[in-house]
């Protein structure tokens, strides 16, 4: 198998509520593959999506409840700590709910959290380890 990943699909409570935040929040941009039923934003190189929580632990087989922490976190890189600041005041303004404010991080980065509206946890960071290019790649 590859070393690659094509696609994240967040099960959603409110499409909506969703759309609204990843394309006017994020200012993201909607694909053209997207429908009623599902919202695709094309990043640099993969898909993120949205799709109904119920809908989608149906087509999995499992059980949508679930409760908590949910044990992950998506992460977006900055090229600096400003970066970092400047979302986190435009955040502030648009009303995100904001889990923990940027700050040093032990790990020798900066970094803070944001919660989308099913609760799904975002890292905004920047890392010194790590270069971004221009299209938004780790190298």
């Amino acid at each position: 198998m590859e070393a690659r990943l094509s696609i994240i699909t967040l099960g959603v409570a409110d499409l909506s509520k969703s759309e609204n935040f990843y394309l006017n929040i994020f200012g993201w941009e909607k694909s053209p593959q997207s429908n009623d039923n599902i919202l695709f934003m094309h990043l640099n190189g993969m898909y993120l999506s949205c799709y109904k929580r119920d809908k989608l632990a149906e087509d999995a087989t499992v059980s949508e409840v679930g409760t908590g922490f949910k044990a992950f976190s998506l992460a977006y890189n900055t090229r600096s700590e400003k970066e970092v600041n400047e979302l986190f005041l435009s955040f502030e303004e648009k009303g995100v709910n904001i889990i923990k404010k940027p700050e040093k991080a032990f790990w020798g980065g900066y970094s803070g959290y944001i919660a989308d509206p099913d609760d799904n946890l975002w890292e905004i960071a920047y890392n010194p380890f790590v270069v971004i290019d221009a299209a938004g790649n780790i190298k």
